[in-house]
């Protein structure tokens, strides 16, 4: 079972999609061949203002005011993020002032599964389901959460992915909690954003920096 929707939501660990789709999918004919990272690359670099990414290939702007990391910074820890999670999580972008931050996060895609549009959106639909699910059981039944409608999500290079988030607010403070998921050949592909503090449109417009400049450019 891959556990990347769990290692990355905080609460304890929310989701189980590939759980899903692993045993959906269990009697059907092998689509793609097995696929192993090269864990002798490294991970990527920064380059100007944009993180370059080599084990997994991809790149991604970091907005002004945030950083980029292969390292998670201490606060997801505080926010509840699972540490052996975090640790399999390749990249961080992160605003060190207002806690807020994007996790993106790769996982080779199952043999058997074959990708398309309705099934991304339907995934991430179930997510967030369980996250609100989750979400109640951590910090009560009471708590007021506005949930997104799923959209789809133009990411270049990445065929299929869709989008959604929740609002919410913890002793006070105002969350945007976000999720992408989507597939390009052949990787999941997970992003996933928290957004905090009193006023979240500096955040917002960051974000909105961020999802737009993320390219999967595949291995040559």
């Amino acid at each position: 079972m891959n556990y990347t929707w769990n290692k990355l939501f905080s609460c304890r660990g929310v989701i189980v999609l590939f759980f899903v789709l692993t045993f959906s999918t269990a009697c059907a004919v092998a689509v793609r061949q097995a696929f192993k990272v090269d864990q002798s690359l490294p991970i990527g670099n920064i380059q100007g203002d944009s993180f370059l990414g080599q084990r997994y290939p991809f790149k991604v702007k970091i907005p002004p005011g945030w950083q980029a990391s292969t390292k998670y910074p201490d606060f997801l820890l505080q926010q509840g993020y699972d540490k052996e999670g975090l640790q399999a999580t390749p990249v961080f972008l992160f605003n060190d002032r207002t806690k807020s931050s994007v996790q993106i996060d790769f996982s080779p895609a199952g043999r058997t599964v074959q990708f398309d549009q309705k099934l991304i959106e339907d995934l991430t639909r179930m997510g967030g389901g369980s996250f609100l699910s989750e979400l109640r059981e951590e910090h009560g039944k009471n708590i007021q959460v506005e949930l997104s409608r799923v959209e789809p999500l133009q990411l270049k290079g990445v065929p299929y992915a869709a989008r959604m988030s929740a609002k919410y607010a913890v002793k006070g403070e105002s969350r945007e909690q976000g999720w992408v998921y989507g597939f390009a050949e052949p990787f999941q592909i997970f992003i996933l954003y928290l957004l905090t503090g009193q006023d979240l449109n500096p955040d917002k417009e960051a974000l909105e920096q961020i999802l737009p400049s993320f390219e999967y450019i595949g291995y040559q």
